[in-house]
């Protein structure tokens, strides 16, 4: 940081220096030039005739108090000179100094009026303006992060309002159906029974993504931590996803590496699986496959999640953990959800000190989350390296 001003540094040493030596030059000139050359008879015969008019005193008692306080003192009266000059250029370099701060106070009011031109700051206040305008950039970045995400909230809002109203109006009209028909057959009031059921079930999961998502952005912790079995928890997941894998005729690979334990709630962890899991589904090729991965990497577990489907935009994987963002081909009521459930993953590892990011190659998307093993888990790998090793 010292090194950054450097040029500042310099420019006001050279200053106090100049400074310095004008002063020290003035008092020279003024002392031998002028008091002791030029004016040297006038000053005698002014102190001489002073003393004499003013205070009565004799020609021979004037030359003696000019040879006493003057003609003695000569050093101590260049020094006072000097050091007067001194403050006057001290005073004169302070302005200077001054007039830098009122350019830096003038420059950072600007940051405030959105679309000023970039700061522009004397070069000895390089670094200064370099701050300054990484400050603008900052705060014009966070401005437009702001508006975007504005707008999408009120994207939600449309998208929601819309997703809810079409199960509702179906759950509504199937059971107007189902309460003023009473000749409908018993295969029927099954079918139509069994699509209200699945439209309000369709309800319950666009809200219950709103509220948690509501309801993370309250919380600022994990919730209690306690050491969780990755392992088991992925394999558990695994098998209940069984009946999503078969509807779509998707099949499913887990390579779990045994003894994979964090610390974290295990109720928020299993949302973050549950909710990837669910995206693979909603977005895989029927017929496809969905693997999941999860071996420790350093002092983290990496858990990959891999479907096949539609390839994701380059400019759109930096966004979809964004909240209130969705793709344009998840906007369907069906499969879509409110945009939020990567969202809610994303806030959860994040809350766990772990990291999440998402990668789309042609037709395979991964999602890979890395969580901090806990502890004991990290030694109990390495003591099964060494003895994997040493049986080698």
């Amino acid at each position: 940081m010292n090194e950054k001003y450097t040029r500042l540094k310099l420019k006001m040493l050279l200053w106090v220096v100049a400074g310095t030596c004008v002063a020290g030059a003035v008092g020279v000139f003024l002392l031998e030039v002028v008091i002791d050359g030029v004016l040297q008879d006038p000053l005698y015969r002014l102190f001489v005739w002073g003393a004499q008019t003013l205070f009565g005193q004799s020609a021979e008692t004037a030359d003696q108090l000019y040879q006493q306080y003057l003609r003695n003192n000569k050093q101590e009266i260049l020094t006072l000179g000097t050091m007067v000059l001194m403050l006057i250029a001290f005073y004169l370099a302070m302005g200077r100094f001054t007039r830098w701060l009122d350019e830096i106070r003038t420059a950072t009011r600007r940051l405030l009026h959105p679309g000023a031109d970039p700061v522009e700051l004397p070069r000895e206040l390089a670094p200064i303006q370099e701050d300054l305008n990484a400050i603008r950039r900052q705060l014009s970045a966070r401005e437009a992060a702001a508006r975007e995400t504005e707008q999408r909230k009120g994207d939600l809002v449309a998208f929601l309002a819309h997703d809810l109203k079409t199960p509702l109006t179906s759950v509504v009209g199937y059971l107007t159906l189902l309460h003023d028909d009473p000749g409908l057959t018993a295969e029927q009031r099954s079918k139509f029974t069994g699509i209200a059921l699945d439209k309000a079930r369709r309800l319950e999961e666009l809200l219950s993504e709103f509220f948690d998502i509501s309801k993370m952005d309250l919380d600022s912790e994990a919730g209690e931590k306690a050491p969780i079995q990755l392992s088991m928890l992925l394999e558990q997941l695994a098998d209940e996803f069984y009946p999503l894998f078969a509807e779509k005729e998707l099949t499913c690979a887990p390579h779990i590496q045994p003894h994979l334990v964090v610390l974290g709630d295990p109720d928020k962890l299993a949302r973050v699986f549950d909710n990837v899991l669910r995206n693979a589904v909603s977005h895989s090729t029927p017929g496809g496959q969905v693997d999941i991965q999860a071996a420790a990497q350093g002092g983290c577990a990496e858990i990959t999640i891999r479907n096949q489907g539609l390839e994701i935009p380059e400019g759109e994987l930096s966004n979809i953990f964004e909240k209130f963002y969705r793709l344009d081909a998840a906007r369907s009521s069906r499969t879509g959800g409110a945009g939020l459930g990567l969202a809610i993953a994303k806030e959860i590892v994040e809350l766990h000190g772990g990291t999440i990011r998402c990668e789309s190659n042609g037709a395979l998307t991964s999602f890979v989350i890395s969580l901090p093993l806990h502890k004991e888990a990290r030694h109990g790998l390495r003591r099964n390296r060494a003895g994997v090793s040493e049986s080698k």
